[in-house]
């Protein structure tokens, strides 16, 4: 397409695009190097030029397998027919096209298209005014009244995946009453006999992001079930919400994971992996980048739960080179979630030095807003990992400056403050009475994980695994490892 425009800067973007295509570095000084022909003042417009021609071609490229694209491109040949005086054949283009909408549950799209026909009818004569007027108009009305319900429910949805990133698990009763409120207020109540397609999915995953934030695992699971569920019963829409389908999968393995449902989890993560292997389905970047994150998360997860923490670890290059790559654009908050838990790898295997380079990942850098309850925990392992180390100094520095932090962030929760306490008596602690206030942290914490609200430290970092590793003197590992197959033998027992 664009090779048809031949002179001026219309040719020099063609050979900008040549350059940039076989050239790693794209640095203005080597640009105008090698193309002599472009000068120094053109070389911004020629950029915005390659920009806007590509982004054109990519949606000629996608309009066949994109109902978006597809649905946009016929509103606006309805309009340029509309502008030619064509009103019929607008109105014809409007039909179908609105008509594929209402198929594809694209609501407001059609929204769009019938306020623009009821503009047609009205300035002009078609011969069709007076059946079509009650048509058009009830079509409208009942478009508004599914749009506004949709727009409602998406909003909810939104803002509650938004108060989840900021602040991650409710901390305490004040925090769930306001968690509680925001979620009653807004969510409007509906009865899911009376949603359509997009407005169940809405539902479902403002309940799971609430549920997540409370604790409240089993209707994390439950409506993240229910969310795949609504893709199992709507196949067709598999394909056009892809993106969607995986964030389901994901949060079900999530579910799962927190619950310690560990054949559940098994089972839902080999499908995760087999996704798509026959290909059948057509794979954007988006929808791959999210595959990939996923992938590398569960799998992360299913080493945590069998506590094979140093066979997880020999997959981490690899994971390590697309972060740095940054080959997906993946946010600050997945690329910081990451580190947390190959920092945990690293503890787990007794590679303490590791575990705080990538600890120092989340600390020295400026995350605002993100996942508060994540960059805590990292400061809280960090100091438990500088104990394993031996740097008494380092903690006792860092302990005040961890414990300001967490003051800020009204994050001290009993599980830290029990913690704080028994760091901070350790250099007054002779070595043949270290194992016995292991042991006392130990019971201390075993009572505090069944509090209210109190849960939440142990989902981060299993602490009561690391203190049993210091009374046995083993990695932390090789306890988690020992807990899961005693658990999985209970489990073969009962059932």
């Amino acid at each position: 397409m664009s090779r048809r425009n031949s002179g001026g800067e219309d040719s020099l973007f063609l050979k900008l695009f040549d350059y940039l295509d076989k050239h790693s570095d794209h640095n203005d000084k080597e640009i105008l190097k090698k193309i002599p022909k472009i000068k120094k003042a053109q070389i911004s417009n020629i950029r915005a030029n390659l920009y806007k021609q590509l982004l054109a071609s990519l949606r000629l490229f996608h309009r066949s397998n994109n109902i978006d694209i597809y649905l946009n491109e016929q509103l606006d040949y309805a309009h340029v027919l509309y502008d030619k005086g064509l009103y019929k054949s607008s109105l014809d283009i409007l039909d179908k096209a609105k008509t594929k909408a209402l198929e594809q549950k694209q609501y407001m799209m059609a929204q769009n298209m019938v306020e623009f026909e009821k503009h047609i009818e009205s300035q002009h004569i078609t011969g069709s005014m007076s059946a079509k007027a009650i048509e058009l108009d009830e079509l409208s009305h009942f478009l508004i009244h599914r749009n506004q319900k949709s727009a409602s429910l998406s909003s909810a949805s939104l803002q509650l995946y938004g108060l989840y990133l900021r602040h991650g698990y409710v901390r305490n009763q004040k925090d769930y009453k306001y968690v509680t409120e925001f979620f009653e207020e807004k969510l409007p109540v509906y009865d899911l006999e009376d949603l359509d397609f997009y407005e169940k999915l809405y539902y479902f995953q403002s309940y799971v992001w609430y549920s997540n934030m409370c604790h409240d695992f089993l209707n994390y699971y439950r409506y993240a079930q229910r969310w795949v569920n609504l893709f199992h019963d709507n196949p067709a829409m598999k394909d056009k919400e892809l993106a969607s389908y995986i964030k389901g999968l994901h949060n079900l393995l999530n579910a799962l994971f927190l619950a310690g449902k560990y054949k559940k989890f098994k089972k839902a993560y080999l499908e995760l992996e087999q996704f798509n292997s026959d290909g059948v389905l057509s794979i954007n970047r988006n929808e791959e980048s999210l595959l990939v994150l996923f992938k590398n998360v569960h799998m992360i997860n299913l080493h945590y739960m069998q506590g094979s923490f140093t066979e997880c670890l020999e997959m981490m290059p690899e994971l390590e080179k697309i972060i740095v790559s940054n080959k997906y654009n993946w946010d600050q908050h997945r690329i910081m979630v990451f580190y947390y838990k190959i920092a945990c790898l690293y503890f787990g295997a007794v590679q303490n030095e590791n575990c705080i380079h990538y600890l120092n990942l989340i600390i020295n850098n400026f995350f605002p807003k993100v996942r508060e309850d994540i960059q805590s925990f990292a400061r809280i392992l960090n100091l438990i990992a500088h104990f394993e180390l031996g740097n008494e100094l380092l903690i006792s520095y860092q302990i005040k400056s961890v414990y300001r932090f967490l003051s800020k962030m009204n994050d001290l929760h009993e599980v830290q403050k029990e913690i704080f306490k028994f760091l901070r008596k350790t250099p007054r602690i002779e070595p043949k009475n270290l194992n016995h206030e292991f042991g006392l942290l130990r019971d201390k914490l075993v009572i505090i994980r069944e509090m209210p609200f109190e849960k939440r430290p142990f989902l981060y970092l299993d602490i009561i695994a690391w203190l049993e590793s210091r009374i046995e003197g083993v990695a932390v590992e090789k306890v988690i490892e020992r807990n899961f197959n005693l658990l999985q033998n209970e489990n073969a027992t009962l059932g």
